[in-house]
């Protein structure tokens, strides 16, 4: 079957103006890499959704998942396959201190309307760029605060299209990972138990860890955000600067000097220099100080 077939037959049940062919997939990742997709696909609501992942399951179609963006690499080869992003399912809604935000929400957006409505709890997602989708897949957590603190129950799409909601217990939640990751599922919405707080002190909190952001993260420059997760007892940052690392790398991508934790593209770097430079500080940081450096971003795609 061709990509051409899978645009017809996904256009029974999506509007055909949300299905495109041969997508750069560029312009929808946080570092501005990555190849094109075969098909590219953007539901409007949970049904069509749902109907994508049965259609490229059913067909044995590759499926990849793009959420903000953020934490991901995509190789310069693009996707052979359906590439679906649920953005476009981003509705927020507050009730009482309860909060429900689809997929594609922002993880900030969520907490900037919690912090207007006088919630706490959620302040330490107000810098983090993901969308609920993918804060969900891998436990999103800053300053403290993590998913698996707010969290009451995620409601999702097995690969084969079948929906469940799990409760928090279900989702087994921990650093950086989730049932979800795990089984692949694909998140559709999630709800949020906050508590009442005092308007100026989370707008105080939130004002901190914004200044905290940045002045301290090479916002500057597209990156993949944190690229490597916390070796037990030590900082991923600290062991690449203590490496000698920073303003070096391969190609356009160099580890930042801003904050030792972050690869940049300084705007002409490819998605094989930026995994490149990966690699070179994973191989540094082991010969040096005997510590394996696990990546927290996703390498996903083909190669050219």
């Amino acid at each position: 079957m061709t990509k051409e077939q899978w645009v017809k037959d996904l256009a029974k049940s999506i509007n055909p103006a949300n299905i495109k062919l041969d997508e750069s997939l560029r312009q929808y990742t946080m570092t501005k890499l990555g190849g094109k997709a075969d098909v590219f696909v953007l539901p409007e609501t949970e049904e069509e959704a749902a109907s994508v992942i049965r259609y490229a399951y059913t067909n044995n179609i590759s499926l990849l998942m793009l959420g903000n963006g953020s934490n991901l690499v995509v190789r310069d080869g693009g996707h052979r396959g359906i590439v679906v992003t649920f953005s476009r399912l981003a509705a927020i809604r507050i009730d009482d201190a309860h909060v429900y935000a689809q997929s594609g929400a922002l993880i900030k957006d969520v907490s900037k309307l919690a912090a207007q409505a006088s919630l706490t709890g959620f302040e330490f997602a107000c810098g983090i760029p993901g969308s609920i989708g993918g804060a969900m897949a891998m436990n999103a957590g800053a300053y403290g605060g993590e998913i698996k603190d707010i969290i009451v129950s995620s409601k999702v799409l097995t690969k084969e299209g079948d929906i469940l909601t799990l409760a928090k217990d279900e989702l087994e939640l921990g650093y950086r990972q989730s049932i979800i990751a795990k089984k692949g599922y694909y998140v559709l919405s999630s709800e949020f138990q906050l508590a009442p707080g005092v308007q100026e002190e989370i707008d105080a909190k939130i004002a901190d860890l914004t200044f905290q952001r940045e002045s301290k993260q090479p916002l500057e420059y597209p990156s993949a955000g944190s690229v490597f997760k916390r070796p037990p007892g030590h900082f991923a940052g600290k062991l690449i600067q203590d490496s000698g690392l920073q303003g070096k790398g391969v190609g356009g991508a160099e580890v930042s000097t801003k904050h030792a934790g972050f690869i940049v593209n300084k705007g002409n770097a490819t998605a094989s220099d930026y995994i490149a430079t990966i690699q070179m500080v994973q191989r540094v940081v082991k010969e040096k100080f005997g510590i394996d450096l696990e990546t927290e971003v996703k390498i996903v795609g083909d190669d050219l």
